[in-house]
């Protein structure tokens, strides 16, 4: 299976923190970079975070310090660490894997049509 399945979304007050997951079995032999995507309510998906197979990493300036992508060593499971979080972190957060090893190095890892697969997306709110 290669379909990326997110999950670990729920309410969550400002200030605190959540771990999103990426199911992705596969990584190694399908994939070449994972990233993290979030749709804010109308507004358009934005890459935040991506690591690549060689474990190279990249963020978005907004979540730099706060965000923390990660793999676990079997490379099956991508994580988002979410700390301090903002009202406006709130939204959809999909998860998307790409055969492309070079996205980060070549600063295209934020593209959406780089990317062939997609999740369902995990939802997270903010909410005192």
């Amino acid at each position: 299976q290669v379909q990326p399945v997110e999950s670990g979304g729920g309410v969550v007050q400002p200030g605190g923190s959540l771990r999103l997951s990426c199911a992705a079995s596969g990584f190694t032999a399908h994939f070449g970079t994972i990233a993290w995507f979030h749709q804010a309510p109308g507004k358009e998906r934005e890459g935040v975070s991506a690591i690549g197979n060689d474990g190279s990493t990249y963020y978005t300036d907004s979540v730099k310090g706060r965000f923390t992508i990660s793999t676990d060593n079997a490379k099956t499971t991508v994580y988002l660490q979410i700390t301090s979080l903002k009202p406006e972190d709130a939204g959809v957060y999909y998860c998307a894997a790409s055969r492309y090893r070079d996205l980060i190095r070549t600063r295209r890892a934020f593209l959406v049509y780089e990317y062939d697969y997609w999740g369902q997306g995990t939802r997270v709110t903010v909410s005192s």
